[in-house]
């Protein structure tokens, strides 16, 4: 009867997926639905990507035997039923890419055996209830993408088998409790794009197992400890892009061996960019444009060379800086499978390397404002893949006829920057 209910609650133009449920059908036959082997009761009902509309019918917290509800990917709307939490046994809950809306019920703290709790992309206002912090077994909590206001409760401390959180894309405000430090589980951590503000949250640097961090689009502000790098030893991705930070980047930042991506972009950082950057062998993806890096003099460049170690490099953008010198010559052996390369408005002079052309890979490159002289490389003629070249408020100059071989619509892009 609370299937039956359940399903009278779909919105009838999409219930013909749930036409299986009938009475002449066993329960336990329904699309979705499993059942135990002794008790035959609904254990579980995995609805995901079916498409359905309507609301959620306040009789799913009649199902006291359900373990894992999934109700994910659909086009459920109206509010959370409070009657959700009474599903005591309930290990797994995930209403994520929904049209939800009000608030997420303080009723799901009492599902006190809940592992994963996925409320990702709905329409979820107000705050995020401090009763989850009763949720002690739980480990990954993904409430991104809503409009969840207020600060981030001190009781998510508590949950200290926590090993996801995801809270991205809201309105949340205020500093990042030290209680958050207990979390010594967390391996992921995503923040981003809210109005967190104080300084770097030192309770993540608690975090030794974290991978994945992920605080851009914030208001942090302050520096990053020197030992950054040895208390993260095990990060793969560290996105800070979008704050306020100031300081120089720690040199223990190449400790991370583990390192695939990182971008501190459009923050105020000062100082050089480290050539120890050079050790991070699996380094793919490195932006640190738009700071206040570099001293307008010769020597700034010298990490480019460290870099050429870096063969698993495919994005590199160190524009907007105030990194002075010429280009090394070795910038041209930096990874064959870098694709994209911005040194845009820097205070870059000197020739363009001749053997640019060695980047097979490039697709973009952007040299534009800065104090480039000298022909324009031929070797460039080699790079088929290019899309787009920006060397504008430079004074190189070239001939037409080094690109004998490259598409049209490449010569023109290129020619439009003139």
């Amino acid at each position: 009867m609370a299937l039956l209910e359940f399903k009278y609650q779909v919105s009838e133009e999409t219930r013909v997926v749930l036409s299986s449920w009938n009475n002449s059908n066993s329960l336990c036959k329904w699309n979705g639905v499993t059942c135990g082997r002794k008790h035959k009761r609904v254990t579980a009902l995995d609805l995901g990507g079916l498409q359905l509309g309507g609301v959620i019918s306040p009789s799913i917290g009649n199902l006291s035997f359900l373990i894992s509800l999934n109700l994910s990917d659909n086009s459920f709307s109206g509010i959370i039923p409070q009657e959700v939490g009474n599903l005591f046994r309930l290990k797994h809950l995930d209403m994520s890419f929904n049209f939800l809306g009000g608030g997420i019920q303080v009723s799901l703290s009492n599902c006190s055996r809940l592992q994963g709790l996925d409320l990702f992309s709905n329409h979820l206002g107000e705050g995020v209830p401090s009763e989850l912090g009763s949720l002690t077994t739980l480990e990954l909590l993904y409430l991104g993408r809503n409009k969840l206001e207020g600060k981030l409760p001190a009781s998510l401390g508590n949950l200290t088998s926590l090993r996801s959180l995801t809270i991205a894309r809201n309105n949340m405000k205020g500093e990042i409790s030290e209680d958050v430090a207990r979390l010594t589980q967390m391996v992921e951590l995503n923040l981003g794009v809210n109005n967190f503000v104080g300084v770097f949250p030192p309770a993540i640097y608690n975090f030794s197992s974290l991978k994945y961090l992920y605080i851009s689009g914030n208001h942090f502000s302050g520096s990053l400890r020197p030992d950054f790098g040895e208390l993260l030893p095990n990060l793969q991705e560290l996105n800070m892009r979008g704050n306020s930070l100031t300081g120089v980047i720690p040199t223990t930042l190449s400790n991370i061996s583990t390192l695939q991506k990182f971008g501190i972009d459009d923050n105020n950082l000062i100082g050089s960019i480290p050539p120890s950057f050079g050790k991070l062998r699996n380094l793919q993806l490195l932006l640190i444009q738009s700071n206040s890096l570099g001293s307008y003099s010769v020597g700034d460049l010298e990490f480019m060379v460290a870099l050429t170690n870096c063969t698993k490099l495919e994005t590199m953008e160190i524009g907007h800086n105030r990194l002075g010198g010429e280009l090394p010559t070795a910038t041209a052996n930096l990874s064959t499978n870098l694709y994209h390369l911005d040194l845009g408005i820097n205070f870059i002079y000197g020739s363009i390397p001749y053997d640019i052309g060695n980047l097979i890979s490039l697709r973009s490159l952007g040299l534009q404002e800065n104090m480039l002289t000298g022909a324009f490389p031929t070797s460039l003629s080699k790079l088929f893949n290019l899309e787009g070249l920006n060397l504008m408020s430079n004074k190189i100059f070239w001939r037409i006829a080094i690109f004998p071989r490259q598409p049209h619509s490449v010569r023109h892009s290129i020619f439009a920057q003139e």
